[in-house]
């Protein structure tokens, strides 16, 4: 006759199982911590990027020498914008940039070789490679409205910008921000001028 037998654990066979009980709550109170860091962490990253400090791929060649097709760069919200910043601003359900050339009442005039005048001030422009008029159907000398600015790339044989009544002076309220700091490629990190 086969008596019915009951397993009773030991004392250190039952501490052994509380003890991985409460590794694996800690393990997953620590992986769900972790992942609402990181969630929280991301979404904080998406906002800045989005609102507070946009991060831009540069696409085309409008900006040559100074920025080429695929460098990302970051701009910052930026209430004064000066002759010689580069700004992203918004174009046509588009982000361009481009560089502020004059601000509003300046005169602005370019010559048959390409060298641009500012109220009658040659401009000083070491980021240009290649002067050029490009594609400019605007009379010149030409002055900029009120509250506009006019702006050209910096690769002027190709650029669309100011010159050209397509795009024309832009409003302020088209200024996304300034573009300050290269990222990438990581050989060229560091602030733009």
């Amino acid at each position: 006759m086969r008596k019915n037998s009951v397993f009773i654990p030991s004392i250190e066979q039952i501490e052994a199982e509380l003890s991985w009980i409460r590794q694996k709550r800690n393990y997953r109170k620590a992986l769900t911590s972790t992942l609402s860091i990181l969630i929280m962490i991301l979404a904080v990253a998406f906002l800045l990027s989005t609102s507070v400090i946009p991060v831009y791929q540069v696409t085309g060649d409008s900006m040559a020498p100074t920025l080429s097709q695929n460098d990302i760069v970051i701009a910052l919200r930026n209430e004064n914008n000066d002759q010689g910043d580069i700004v992203a601003l918004f174009y046509n359900n588009k982000v361009l940039l481009k560089r502020i050339i004059a601000r509003a009442g300046d005169w602005v005039n370019i010559d048959d070789q390409g060298n641009v005048y500012v109220n009658d001030t040659l401009l000083s422009e070491p980021y240009i490679e290649t002067k050029a008029v490009g594609d400019c159907n605007i009379e010149l000398p030409y002055q900029v409205p009120d509250g506009r600015f006019f702006v050209m790339g910096d690769h002027r044989t190709v650029s669309a910008d100011s010159r050209n009544t397509a795009i024309g002076c832009i409003a302020k309220e088209q200024i996304i921000g300034k573009i300050v700091f290269r990222i990438w490629p990581i050989s060229l990190f560091g602030q733009l001028q």
